[in-house]
């Protein structure tokens, strides 16, 4: 079965979608036989030719000049004046941000019956959401900083003792987010953060804290784990060094760390990953206070699917392909109607 990337969507993270595209076009190209879907922000698909895999095609709008795709059951067609064109295709699911990330694409896909490779809609939700990460992670026992939510509309109250760290509850690749350390600087950072969501997470800013990436997927009851990777960072990363993070695909190296800290941050990643994120190579970003493991965020569509935390990326995704989880078909038979009728005469 063909793999088709699955890009762009509405919303702020749209334009770092393509680039994520873009570069595991290029770490899987040799090993699949690709194909390029991308949605546009008024929720068209347009099947990309692959020599047109750059981003300009996209802020020229010349994607709107390609065959135009719609979902139905089991894939994508193509339809004409002479009939249709069914595309029978796996999905990688690699639109960040809402849709791709918030269940929205999870639940479409799961509707039309096509496989793919991503957080199902349950994990999306729980991911998505900052306050709703941080409930899970409790639930199985993992270590979280303590925390504030802020609503838009309520007073501008915050207990949490300077500095602190403002995020909007539902966005990802730093976007809005400030580093607060007086009051005077509590407005802005707030006006900011409300700009893209209604609800913002408060936490206490660790300066210097140690920050471990590990990514990984299961196939068949198994995680398979990458390196763990110490992030380059001044203060945390923005949305610039985050961008630029979308783009690569060269291997990194292997943070110096302990056996012992390896073990707990696999630890608490399986706890995290099982069962929630069965289908979907994900990756979590830790803490390391004081030798204990907190989870930062998780990031179920990883910027380039972490390709550059993996020895063998595409053998990963040939691994993860072949061992998507079954969704049960029910099939509906009447039988209660029948029963009915029959006792009716009818």
């Amino acid at each position: 079965m063909k793999l088709a990337i699955l890009f762009g969507g509405a919303s702020y993270e749209h334009e770092i979608s393509i680039v994520s595209a873009i570069t595991v076009k290029g770490k899987l190209e040799s090993t699949f036989d690709l194909s390029f879907i991308f949605c546009d922000q008024d929720h068209s698909f347009y099947l990309i030719e692959p020599s047109k895999m750059k981003a300009i095609t996209f802020s020229r709008n010349e994607h709107k000049k390609m065959t135009q795709l719609f979902i139905t059951n089991g894939g994508f067609e193509q339809r004409g004046l002479f009939g249709s064109k069914k595309h029978d295709i796996a999905i990688l699911n690699l639109i960040h941000g809402g849709d791709g990330e918030d269940g929205t694409i999870a639940s479409m896909l799961d509707f039309f019956h096509i496989p793919f490779i991503g957080p199902r809609k349950e994990a999306s939700l729980l991911s998505f959401d900052k306050h709703y990460t941080k409930w899970f992670a409790q639930s199985v026992g993992v270590k979280m900083l303590p925390y504030e939510i802020l609503h838009k509309n309520d007073p501008r109250t915050i207990n949490t003792a300077y500095p602190f760290i403002i995020k909007p509850a539902r966005l990802g690749s730093s976007i809005g987010v400030s580093i607060v350390r007086e009051a005077s600087e509590l407005d802005y950072a707030l006006d900011v953060a409300f700009e893209f969501d209604s609800v913002v997470l408060i936490e206490p800013f660790i300066a210097g804290v140690k920050e471990y990436n590990l990514a990984g997927f299961g196939a068949r009851g198994e995680i398979t784990y990458s390196i763990v990777e110490e992030p380059q960072k001044a203060e945390f990363l923005d949305f610039e060094k985050k961008y630029l993070d979308f783009s690569r695909s060269g291997s990194v190296e292997h943070a110096a760390v302990s056996d012992a800290l390896v073990t707990q941050l696999r630890e608490s990643f399986a706890k995290i990953y099982f069962p929630l994120f069965e289908g979907a190579l994900i990756r979590c970003d830790f803490f390391e206070i004081e030798g204990e493991v907190y989870l930062n965020e998780i990031n179920p569509i990883p910027g380039s699917m972490a390709n550059y935390l993996f020895d063998n990326f595409s053998g990963g995704i040939q691994k993860l392909l072949g061992a998507l989880p079954d969704k049960k078909s029910i099939r509906v038979k009447y039988d209660y109607i029948h029963s009915i009728s029959q006792a009716k005469g009818k």
